[in-house]
C-alpha cells in the first residue's frame, strides 16, 4: 500500500465527487440545493473548493454529498 500525501488525496477525492456529479447531469448548484433540502445550507462555492480539493470535507458532509447524488460514500472515496 503506498503512502498518499493529503493534498494528493483531497484532489483524487474532489475529482471523483465532480464525475459522479456530472454523470448524474448535476450542476454545482442543483448539488447545493439538494444538499440544502437533506439537512443544512451548503452553498456551490464550497462544493466547488471541494472538487478541487482545496478543502478537507467533512465525513458528515461527505455523507451529504453522497445523498444528495443517489450514491453510496465509498463511491466518493474510492480513488485509483
Amino acid at each position: 500500500m503506498s503512502i498518499v500525501e493529503k493534498p494528493e488525496l483531497l484532489k483524487a477525492i474532489g475529482r471523483k465527487i465532480k464525475e459522479v456529479r456530472i454523470s448524474k447531469n448535476t450542476t454545482q448548484l442543483e448539488l447545493a440545493v439538494k444538499m440544502v433540502e437533506n439537512v443544512g445550507k451548503i452553498d456551490e462555492t464550497n462544493i466547488s473548493r471541494i472538487e478541487s480539493g482545496r478543502t478537507n470535507p467533512t465525513v458528515f458532509t461527505l455523507h451529504r454529498i453522497a445523498e444528495a447524488l443517489e450514491v453510496k460514500i465509498m463511491d466518493l472515496v474510492a480513488i485509483d
